[in-house]
């Protein structure tokens, strides 16, 4: 382990390995490179202190080596103590001189002193993915929220927890949900979540697919990105919600749809992607039969109930890396991957590349815009512009050599006008 005032990190002889990743990935990144090299010319965010509590994956390195080409003076944390790649980790430290504070399979105690270490920092700019930051500096490091002019926040579940301090009149500066983007929900969510998600699975177990009952708890854009993959393995998809529009939308969709208890008997592999708490209680679990596997895409462990898992389990082993075995005082057997934790960046590599780059994209023009307009902005939660989304999803298409059709002066006119009729 390296510890020292530019981050804590598993193992610097690991950066070169690192920095070839972090090549690797930024050839599947082309809006994020074009971005880089504005930002570079014209700096941006020179002298921005920001502290950041992300996953630090090769994706999350090319994010960071932008916001520094920009001028920011940044300092990073891992956002889930199973997520950090240790080799990205250590190239961020020795080969960008960004520091970080990141080691794959850290305790909570070190994740917590972790968030301490970046928010010594003195930010004036958080990005957060999961709102532990945001969280962190609302209950114990309140002395230093004078000097933040914004945030930025990347996952559901973090926006989910900013609304509700909103809700609650307790946040104390405006927040940029980049997770609200089209260019952001649309296509990380579904086509990230869904192929990263099946990807973990696959990697920590090796089982096939095709002809297993895959349940997903949630139908929201994670839910359908999961449900599609899956389906396209060839898998019976049962999808649980407690919406009754998404409910009907996945029954439109060609899945069976069944409260979460019936589906508890019949599935072979449990997925949640909620936000929620419990979402896989005592009930489902006592009903599983021998052989089910249970992972979660959510950015919580809480979406399981791993303590009633506990209770049931008269025996635990851990039978593959990232697959605990439970079993049942009758003989059955239940397996989690991840220890309950976001699945498809503790048991494998997260989301692609080509997908993380309108994501990140999301986030490095979303630091320009709080950075200048945050004086008109209230304590509250917003989104990035649609003209700035827009862009991303332009930018996208002339990376991947795709043209598409522009409206002629005829077509506005009519679009905003309201006198042609029948």
């Amino acid at each position: 382990m390296t510890t020292s005032t530019r981050g804590d990190v598993k193992d610097l002889s690991l950066a070169p390995r690192g920095k070839d990743r972090i090549e690797w990935a930024a050839k599947e990144m082309p809006v994020l490179r074009l971005i880089r090299e504005r930002f570079a010319k014209e700096q941006p965010l020179k002298g921005l202190r920001m502290s950041g509590c992300l996953h630090i994956t090769t994706e999350t390195a090319n994010l960071a080596i932008t916001l520094k080409a920009g001028g920011a003076d940044l300092v990073l944390c891992a956002s889930n103590p199973l997520s950090t790649q240790d080799d990205v980790a250590a190239a961020l430290v020795s080969e960008y001189g960004i520091p970080t504070y990141a080691i794959k399979g850290e305790d909570e105690k070190t994740y917590y002193e972790h968030i301490s270490a970046v928010l010594d920092h003195n930010p004036e700019m958080t990005m957060d993915d999961g709102c532990d930051l945001v969280s962190t500096l609302h209950t114990k490091r309140t002395d230093l929220i004078p000097a933040i002019i914004g945030g930025l926040e990347e996952t559901t579940t973090g926006v989910i927890r900013l609304h509700s301090m909103v809700k609650q009149g307790v946040l104390r500066f405006p927040v940029l949900a980049v997770n609200d983007s089209d260019t952001k929900h649309l296509f990380d969510n579904r086509y990230g979540t869904g192929q990263s998600t099946l990807d973990a699975i696959i990697r920590s177990t090796n089982i096939l697919l095709a002809g297993r009952t895959i349940v997903v708890f949630g139908y929201g854009w994670c839910g359908r990105g999961v449900a599609s993959r899956a389906h396209g393995h060839g898998a019976n998809v049962v999808v649980c919600e407690v919406d009754p529009t998404r409910a009907l939308e996945a029954v439109m969709d060609g899945y069976r749809v069944m409260p979460g208890v019936e589906a508890a008997a019949i599935g072979d592999i449990f997925i949640t992607v909620t936000g929620d708490i419990n979402v896989i209680d005592q009930a489902h679990l006592e009903k599983m039969k021998d052989g089910a596997l249970i992972a979660n895409s959510g950015h919580f462990n809480d979406e399981i109930n791993i303590p009633a898992l506990e209770k049931l389990g008269v025996n635990k082993r851990r039978v593959r890396d990232f697959v605990d075995e439970y079993t049942y005082a009758d003989g059955r057997h239940v397996h989690l991957l991840a220890e309950g934790r976001l699945v498809n960046l503790s048991a494998a590599e997260g989301h692609p590349a080509s997908v993380m780059d309108m994501s990140f994209a999301n986030q490095a023009l979303g630091a320009e815009y709080v950075l200048k307009n945050a004086k008109e902005m209230k304590n509250e939660v917003y989104t990035l512009p649609q003209e700035l989304d827009k862009e991303i999803a332009s930018l996208k298409l002339h990376a991947m050599g795709i043209k598409y059709d522009k409206l002629t002066e005829e077509q506005e006119k009519y679009l905003s006008s309201w006198e042609s009729g029948t």
